[in-house]
Formats: structure tokens, sequence, C-alpha cells
């Protein structure tokens, strides 16, 4: 470890000291994020003094180089430093916030089903975030999607089939940790079959301990065979599994099913605390403390803004119940040393791995063979200029409003010419009729099927326009209709990209 830059305390610090064991073991467990795109300073103080990990999200990142100038000085105050990013590639991406992603997510791999491939990607999207110095991925998502209308997994998941979202998992982790980059596999113990988003409020599973079994579980035991270094908790209640709390701060959950149950020894990582399903009913101390209590050992904070005051607050927090015995010493420093352990891992498997050879096309490669192409109808070729017409849902939280998607800008550049609309609401059918003005429609839309607006829109399009093209980006669910129907499976630049290309070949 390089020596920490001296920077002044504050007084938020009294009565305590940055070499004590507790307090440090305190800090150790931490995973906030923070402002800006430089590291602050009250960042590189809290490592000297204990603070053993980061995360990154997408306000952080502007490029690939500005990422690795930040992760640069972060490690000047702690060489073994934990740099996390929620990168799952797909909807989710933070490395390309602002672009999109190179990599389709995963449901476009499931529909793939070549575990080659997959693991192909995570290798070539582990290559990019270790040249970044980043070296924890929040990443992938085990979760099977057995509820076609979850507002917050959808494309997030390998797909329906528990042996397909099992298979993919394991060679999604191989592939990543083959860079030397930790994979964090998530939301244990499966947060597919969920009506409810889990940022807005506690969701609830009600199946029996069977059918968790036997479909939820076995992408985990999949993922703890491939050897993921870490299992991200999910903030559901499963009344099969602890009928009174949420699974992040549940001792049954944790540390009897995940840990005795399925034998699994690395590091479990929460959810974001701040998220509403925990923190509307607990806090986020208390919710830290619980969840540390229950067998978790670290503590994921920061989606939203995370500064000093949240960081010095869960600090005392643990040190305090700590010092009244509500939670014990062992457990604390038993989770500190998991964090520290995952983090000498990293710095062991980036010397072991060397240089891992690049394979910049593998993504737009994925994103072609995803593609699902239905012709339902009688049309010309495209062979102008059209009109792309998006029909936009709201943004979940965990997808973010801030990355571009749809096929609009190819288009522009495969047909000069082409012009495009964002249209929401009851008339957005009507909407995009007009601006379109007579010419060709491309509609792109994102899980027609969850979207009443939306299918309605197509409705009025079609009926006036029976040669549109519809361009799913989300769940295939509904349908194939329209002149040519394109799935993409994910709404990835590259995902983007492959169907405006399909748009031209039919």
């Amino acid at each position: 470890m390089t020596a920490p830059t001296t920077l002044a305390t504050t007084a938020s610090d009294s009565g305590s000291a940055a070499g004590d064991t507790l307090t440090r073991d305190a800090l150790a467990v931490l995973q906030p994020g923070f402002d800006g795109t430089t590291a602050p300073d009250w960042v590189r103080r809290r490592l000297g003094e204990g603070l053993a990990s980061v995360a990154l999200f997408g306000r952080n990142v502007v490029t690939e180089e500005q990422v690795t100038a930040l992760t640069a000085q972060l490690r000047a105050e702690r060489e073994d430093l934990l740099v996390a990013i929620d990168e799952e590639s797909g909807d989710v991406t933070r490395l390309e916030v602002r672009t999109g992603s190179s990599f389709p997510g995963s449901h476009a791999l499931g529909a793939v089903d070549d575990p080659g491939l997959t693991r192909g990607v995570a290798r070539e999207l582990g290559r990019r975030l270790a040249a970044c110095g980043v070296n924890f991925d929040w990443a992938p998502s085990a979760d099977v999607n057995a509820n076609p209308d979850n507002p917050v997994i959808g494309v997030r998941s390998f797909g329906a089939g528990t042996e397909l979202v099992a298979r993919h998992t394991a060679a999604w982790i191989e592939g990543l940790q083959s860079t030397g980059v930790a994979a964090c596999t998530k939301h244990f113990p499966g947060h597919g079959d969920t009506g409810v988003d889990s940022h807005h409020a506690l969701p609830r599973i009600d199946v029996d301990a069977d059918t968790l079994h036997a479909r939820e579980l076995a992408p985990f035991r999949a993922a703890i065979e491939a050897g993921t270094r870490a299992v991200m908790s999910a903030h559901i209640l499963v009344p099969a599994l602890d009928p009174d709390r949420p699974g992040t701060l549940s001792r049954r959950v944790l540390t009897e099913l995940l840990r005795g149950e399925l034998g699994y020894q690395g590091l479990i990582v929460t959810d974001g605390m701040e998220m509403r399903a925990v923190s509307a009913a607990y806090g986020l101390e208390r919710g830290a403390v619980l969840a540390i209590a229950a067998g978790a050992d670290a503590i994921c904070v920061g989606g939203g803004l995370c500064d000093e005051a949240t960081v010095l607050g869960l600090r005392d927090a643990l040190v305090t119940a700590v010092r009244t015995g509500d939670l014990p010493e062992e457990r604390l420093a038993d989770a500190a040393a998991r964090v520290r352990g995952l983090a000498a891992w990293t710095a062991a498997a980036r010397t072991a791995t060397g240089t891992v050879p690049p394979e910049p096309e593998i993504g737009l490669t994925a994103a072609r063979r995803a593609l699902r192409v239905t012709r339902t109808a009688a049309a010309e070729p495209v062979d102008g200029p059209v009109y792309v017409a998006r029909f936009d849902p709201a943004p979940n939280i965990a997808v973010g409003a801030e990355t571009p998607w749809g096929v609009a800008a190819e288009l522009q550049r495969l047909l000069p010419g082409t012009t495009a609309g964002s249209f929401t609401g009851a008339r957005a059918g009507a909407a995009a009729l007009a601006a379109a003005d007579g010419r060709r429609i491309v509609a792109v839309v994102r899980d027609e099927h969850r979207h009443d607006w939306m299918r309605a829109a197509l409705d009025t399009l079609l009926a006036a326009r029976p040669d549109t093209i519809v361009v799913e980006m989300g769940l295939p669910q509904a349908p194939p209709r329209g002149a040519l129907h394109i799935a993409t499976h994910g709404a990835a630049r590259v995902c983007g990209t492959a169907a405006a290309e399909a748009v031209l070949t039919g």
C-alpha cells in the first residue's frame, strides 16, 4: 500500500482515531459512491483511514481515459483499493452511459444461447474495465425472468429458463474474472419473479420453497461453482425463506441459506441501501447494521449522491452497534477481512492474467446474432429516408435516463434524410403519424406488452401504414407485427446498430 496523502480531518471525526481497528473495520465494509469525475478530498482522506472500496456510477464517467485517471488518483491513496461499478453491459451501462453500450445485455446473449460467445463478451468487457482501473463489477444478473411484467429486471436477465440462465451466468463469470475483474452475481435469492421495483418499494415473492430452490437458486449454485468472487443480496421479501425481513437483512437468507446450505464463502455485498425497499422501513444506518449482522460483508451505498456525512454516519452506526452489543465485533471483523481478501484476489489475478487480447467487434457480432426478424406482411424494401418514431416508456432507475437508445442515429447515417421523434402517452400514435407526414415509418418500442398506450400507438400506425417496420428493443413478449418485426432483446447501442442494418436488408 502506498503512503496516504495527509489531509485535514473534519469536525465530524471527533472521538474516533484513524488507526482504531474497530473504526477501520467499519470503514472497510462500506462501498460508497461520490460526486464528480475526479477524486474528492474526503474520499482520499477516508481511504487513508480504512475505507477499502469505492463505487463508480454514470455521474463519475465522461470517457475511459478520464476513468483511468480517476482510478489512478484513488489508488495513489490506497493501492489495494476495490473500485466497483454497476456495468452489466446492455441497457445497464455506466462505462458507456453517455453513448450506449458496445455490448448487448444478458437477454440478447441468452437469445443466442452460445456460452462461448457470452464468455467472450464478458472477457472483452472485463478487459476494458481492467484497463480503466476498475476491478469489481456488480454483475451478472442471475435472476430467472419468471415474470415478464417485472418492471426492473426484464432484459437484464439471460431469460426465463432456469438452465439457460445458469449456464450463461457461469460463462459470464468465467469470462469476466479471466481478466482479473471480480464478478458480483445478483440479486440473491432471485429478483426475477417480482412485480415491484425495489428502488421504490419492497417486492414480495410468494413461491413455495421447492419452486424457489429449483428455479431461483439454481443459477446461484452455478455461479458459486464457477467461482464468483461476490454475490449481491436482493431487497425482496420471500416468506418461504423469511416472513419478516427482506433478503439483505435476513440471517436466514444470507447466513443459513447462502453460506450454510449453498456453501458460498466469498464476499456478500448488499444492493444499494438507499433503495426504498430497505431505507423506507429501516433507515440507512440501521439497515446497514442489520445487513452486516445478517451476514453481509459490504454495504453498497451511493446510487444517489453519497457524501462524507453519509459515510461517517454509517461508520459511526456500525461502531456504536458493536459497542452496544447489537453487532458482534467478530462479525464486523470477518466482514472487513472478506473485503480485504477480495482486494487481494483482484491484485493477484491482475498480475496472473497478464494482457488479454482485445476483441473490439465481439459486441456487435453478438448483437447481430441476437436479432430475430419476422416478416408479417408484404412490403417494399427500404431504399430511402424514413421517419423513426420512438415510443418512450418511463426508464427504471437501474437503467437511468441518461443513456441513449433506439435506431435513429444509425438509420440517419445509413439513410441520409431520415428524421426522428420521440412520443409517449395516449395520443402517441396519432402524433407520430402526423410527424411522419407520409414517410415510411420505423416504430421503435420497448416492452410493448407492458404498456397499453404503446400497444395502442402501434395499432394507430399499422392501421394507417401497414408497411410500418416495428423494432422491439425490450422483452419480445407481444406477438410480432408490422411489415417487418425486429426483436433485438435489448437496447444497447450495438443492438440499435444491428437493428438498423436489418431494416435495410429485411
